[in-house]
C-alpha cells in the first residue's frame, strides 16, 4: 500500500472549491438579472394603474425576506445531517453580534435607498431609469476603491467607461418622456431622488464587501444569507414605521379596490414586486460574496438595457435607436469586463504553474 501526505488531494479540494465558487457566482449573477430587471418593471405596472403610495412601494422592496427561513432551514437541516462525530454542532444563527450590529445599520441604509428609490420612481418613467444606472456603477467604483481598495484594469474601466455611457444615451430622451401634465418642480425632485438613491446604493454595495472583509467569522454562503435576513429585516421595518406615519396600511384596501386591474391583480402585483426585489438583494450580496462589489454594480447595469427592452414589449413603449446604441454598449461594457477577468485569471494560473515547477527542481548549482 502506497502511502501518501495529501498533496495530490489539495489540487482537488481547490479545483471543487473553484467550481463551487463559479456556481455559486453564475446562480446570483441570474437571481441579480431578475431582480433588477423585474423589480422596476413590477414597480412601474403599481404606478401606472393607479397605485400612490411611495413607502409601501419602498417597503416591497425588501418585505420578501421570510422567504429566505427556507433556504436557511434546508442549510441548517443539511449541515446536521453531515455532521461528523468530531465536528461541531451547527448553530441555527450562526451571526456573531458584531456582525448583527453591522448587518443592521446597512439594512437601515438600504430601507433609505428603498424610499429614495420609489420616490424617484414614481415621479419619472422607465426611460429615466437610466439615470440611475449611469450613477449607480460610478458610485460603485469609487466607494469600491475607497473602501476595499478595489484594484481596476483597463477592461474594469473599459467596461466601466462603456456601461456608463450606455446609461447616459438612455437618459437623453428622459425630458422628452416626462409624464403628461406634471409639473418641472416635480421632475426635478423626482431626478434628485433617482440621484440620490444610486450614490446611496452605490456606497452599500461596496460597505456590504467591507463588512466581510472585516468580520472575523468564516463567511459561507450560509451566513450571507443570514446576513440578507438581517439587512432586509431592519430596511423593512424602517419602511414601515414611514408606512404607519403615513397611514399606508389603512389606505391599501380602498387602493386595491381602485387599481386598474382589480383588486386581487393588486395584490398579485404586491407580491410579486416583494419576490422580484428579494431575488435582487440576494442575487446582489451573494455576486459580492462570490466575486465583488463591483461585479456587482456591472451585472446591474449590464441589465439596464433588458429592462428598456422589456419595458417596450410589456408596456408598449417605443423602442428608439437611443435604446439600441444602449443593448450594443452595455453588451461590449460586460463582454469587456469578463474577458479581463478571464485574462487576469490565465496570468494567475500561469504565475502560479511556474512558480509551482521552480520550487520542485533544485538549483543548478546543487545538481551534481
Amino acid at each position: 500500500m502506497v502511502e501518501t501526505d495529501g498533496s495530490e488531494e489539495q489540487p482537488n479540494q481547490s479545483s471543487t472549491m473553484k467550481t463551487t465558487k463559479i456556481f455559486g457566482l453564475i446562480t446570483n449573477s441570474i437571481f441579480l438579472g431578475l431582480g433588477t430587471s423585474g423589480g422596476p418593471l413590477v414597480m412601474r405596472l403599481y404606478f401606472i394603474h393607479g397605485g400612490k403610495r411611495i413607502w409601501l412601494s419602498s417597503f416591497l422592496e425588501t418585505a420578501g425576506f421570510p422567504v429566505m427561513l427556507i433556504p436557511l432551514s434546508i442549510s441548517y437541516i443539511h449541515q446536521r445531517c453531515n455532521k461528523t462525530t468530531n465536528s461541531a454542532k451547527p448553530k441555527l444563527i450562526s451571526m456573531e453580534l458584531s456582525l448583527f450590529l453591522a448587518s443592521a445599520i446597512v439594512g437601515i441604509l438600504t430601507g433609505l435607498d428603498d424610499y429614495l428609490y420609489a420616490y424617484g420612481v414614481s415621479l419619472l418613467p422607465v426611460s429615466t431609469f437610466s439615470l440611475i444606472q449611469a450613477s449607480h456603477l460610478s458610485f460603485t467604483a469609487v466607494f469600491a476603491f475607497l473602501l476595499v481598495k478595489q484594484k481596476f484594469t483597463a477592461y474594469s474601466v473599459n467596461s466601466i467607461v462603456l456601461l456608463t455611457i450606455a446609461a447616459v444615451v438612455l437618459a437623453l430622451r428622459s425630458s422628452g418622456d416626462r409624464p403628461h401634465g406634471e409639473s418641472t418642480g416635480k421632475y426635478i425632485v423626482g431626478f434628485l431622488m433617482i440621484v440620490a438613491a444610486a450614490a446611496l446604493y452605490g456606497f452599500v454595495l461596496p460597505l456590504v464587501e467591507l463588512v466581510y472583509k472585516k468580520t472575523k467569522q468564516h463567511i459561507t454562503y450560509s451566513l450571507v444569507m443570514e446576513i440578507q435576513f438581517v439587512m432586509c429585516f431592519f430596511a423593512t421595518f424602517f419602511c414601515t414605521i414611514g408606512m404607519i406615519i403615513n397611514n399606508d396600511f389603512k389606505v391599501i384596501p380602498r387602493e386595491a379596490r381602485d387599481y386598474e386591474l382589480g383588486e386581487t391583480k393588486y395584490y398579485y402585483v404586491l407580491v410579486w414586486s416583494a419576490m422580484m426585489w428579494q431575488f435582487f438583494f440576494l442575487g446582489a450580496i451573494g455576486v459580492i460574496f462570490c466575486a465583488s462589489s463591483l461585479l456587482s454594480g456591472i451585472i446591474i447595469a449590464v441589465f439596464l438595457p433588458v429592462t428598456e427592452v422589456l419595458a417596450v414589449i410589456l408596456y408598449k413603449e417605443n423602442f428608439e435607436a437611443e435604446k439600441g446604441v444602449a443593448l450594443v454598449l452595455s453588451l461590449w461594457g460586460f463582454v469587456s469586463y469578463f474577458y479581463g477577468e478571464i485574462k487576469q485569471e490565465w496570468k494567475r494560473n500561469k504565475n502560479h504553474r511556474l512558480n509551482t515547477e521552480q520550487a520542485q527542481c533544485p538549483p543548478r548549482s546543487l545538481i551534481p
